[in-house]
């Protein structure tokens, strides 16, 4: 017997359900309750709905016509959905029932090599993906103690960055830059990069051109590179929902094989276009706005996704996560909102400047103004080796050079200073899809920072370097494996560098070269 003194209403109303339940299991198994609700408004990506009082945060509801939402505000009298898919066909007074479970993605070997959504759902034409497994979009980040240092080298291929901004397997370094500045075409080099490393890839586009997803794809499909490589896609014709959801999926996508032990590299393009579908999406909510009209907890949003990226103790897997978020400033205004606010979240920033991408040196990437805040924990020795101070000289060399521009006679050696740096900017130029080998790098630098090419012309510069690669791959393979496995370069070993590379600007070589 129930005592309705005892209880409140809302007691006896989950007391009435439970007991109804009961008896129609007892009844017939196969029958159960559903909890439907009732549209009431509809547009600009989001619902709202009456008559669901049990739903819970972050819950998958369904409407008709296999359309699906995501439970969000969970107010007194209404519950504000954001929809994930098209609304075309819905209209305010349909009904939305419960799914009973929060919103999730599929995980597992099976993606690689697909270009889904962030529900799973195929988009590149080759059929159903069939995964054992689904874990919630939302999950919690690793705590302080599951974590480990960053200390192994996450190689992009490019000198500059792999030289004076490196990345480790388990950091989240920041790209940013204006419009059409290369941003994501260093992304784009990393992940090829990483061909044959056993490092899995994600690329996470949101708010994208469906043209340059497109063409992106079909370069990953080119270079081999889409047999290790997920592609997580939300296009900027998709709903804001489904925009601002799918970096989380696409995280947790990466978290599956990180938890397994292998490292992932995941590449978010970008997160401006994700924090402008959030806004979207919580003012039509009515939530309140604030600097920007951005809601207060868009730092938030950002945080909790890039927290996930680490490297695991070998206790809980030993696998690392590696994020490359990208985000586009506007006139070169990197303390703007969004971007400052990623600045301080990251460990560190490629920041790439249209100054230098005008005058066509590629990648345009700013050293004074980017930084690695692991560093050279992360390096390999040999780069320690060779381009210790690289940095700091080139940081010189560009004021130096400012300062020649006002005709002011120079002594000796400050033009000594400037021709050398100007051939340090000239090695460190490169083109895309064109990754270099960690050795070939260090034979590289190694030449440029010793004077070596002190009297190479500028213009031969680029035919010099690729003969110093072909030189110390046919003559030094066994310093090149030391490098690769991470061993300190000895006096005998630069030694050994530097006859190679002297040997190659002899004339002989170049003749060779240019017949």
């Amino acid at each position: 017997m129930v005592n309705i003194n005892s209880l409140s209403w809302q007691n006896l109303l989950d007391e009435t359900v439970a007991i109804s339940q009961q008896v129609l299991d007892q009844h017939n198994p196969q029958l159960a309750i559903e909890e439907v609700g009732t549209v009431t408004y509809l547009g600009g990506g989001i619902a709202r709905a009456v008559g669901l009082p049990s739903v819970q945060a972050e819950e998958l509801v369904k409407f008709p016509g296999n359309c699906y939402g995501m439970a969000y505000n969970l107010d007194r009298e209404e519950v504000g959905i954001i929809l994930l898919d098209d609304s075309e066909d819905l209209k305010a007074g349909c009904e939305v029932l419960r799914t009973g479970r929060v919103l999730d993605a599929p995980v597992g070997e099976e993606l690689l090599g697909r270009v889904i959504d962030a529900t799973g759902r195929p988009l590149d034409n080759q059929g159903t993906i069939s995964t054992a497994k689904r874990l919630p979009v939302e999950r919690e980040a690793p705590g302080i103690m599951q974590r480990a240092p960053v200390t192994v080298p996450l190689q992009t291929g490019i000198k500059v960055i792999d030289a004076l901004i490196p990345i480790g397997r388990g950091q989240r370094e920041l790209i940013l830059g204006d419009r059409a500045t290369g941003k994501t075409a260093i992304a784009l080099d990393t992940i090829i990069n990483q061909k044959g490393k056993d490092v899995i890839c994600v690329y996470c586009a949101i708010g994208q051109r469906s043209s340059a997803v497109a063409k992106l794809i079909a370069e990953l499909r080119q270079r081999g590179a889409m047999d290790y490589c997920i592609v997580v896609v939300a296009g900027g014709e998709s709903p804001p929902g489904l925009q601002y959801i799918t970096p989380y999926a696409a995280t947790t996508m990466a978290e599956y094989f990180m938890e397994q032990g292998k490292d992932v590299l995941i590449v978010y393009d970008d997160l401006i276009q994700h924090a402008r579908a959030y806004r979207e999406l919580s003012l039509l909510l009515r939530r309140p706005p604030g600097r920007e009209a951005f809601p207060g907890d868009i730092f938030y949003i950002h945080s909790r996704l890039l927290e996930r990226s680490t490297h695991l103790r070998p206790a809980f897997g030993g696998g690392s996560l590696t994020a490359l978020p990208i985000v586009e400033t506007e006139a070169q205004n990197i303390s703007a909102y969004i971007p400052t606010n990623l600045v301080s979240i990251t460990d560190g920033q490629i920041y790439l400047t249209p100054n230098l991408f005008h005058k066509g040196i590629l990648p345009a990437v700013d050293v004074g103004k980017s930084v690695s805040r692991v560093g050279g924990k992360t390096q390999l020795p040999a780069y320690r080796a060779v381009a210790g101070d690289l940095r700091l000289s080139y940081s010189q060399f560009e004021e130096l050079e400012a300062f020649s521009r006002f005709g002011t006679r120079l002594d000796e050696a400050t033009q000594k200073s400037i021709a050398r740096g100007q051939r340090v900017r000239e090695v460190l130029k490169q083109n895309q899809y064109q990754t270099i080998p960690v050795a070939e790098q260090i034979a590289i630098l190694l030449a440029v920072t010793q004077g070596i090419f002190d009297d190479v012309p500028v213009e031969k510069i680029r035919l010099v370097e690729k003969v110093v690669r072909k030189v110390v791959i046919e003559q030094l393979p066994d310093v090149c494996q030391k490098i690769e496995a991470g061993e300190k370069l000895g006096k005998e070993d630069l030694e050994e560098i530097r006859y190679a590379v002297r040997k190659a600007l002899s004339l002989k070589y170049l003749s060779s070269t240019n017949q």
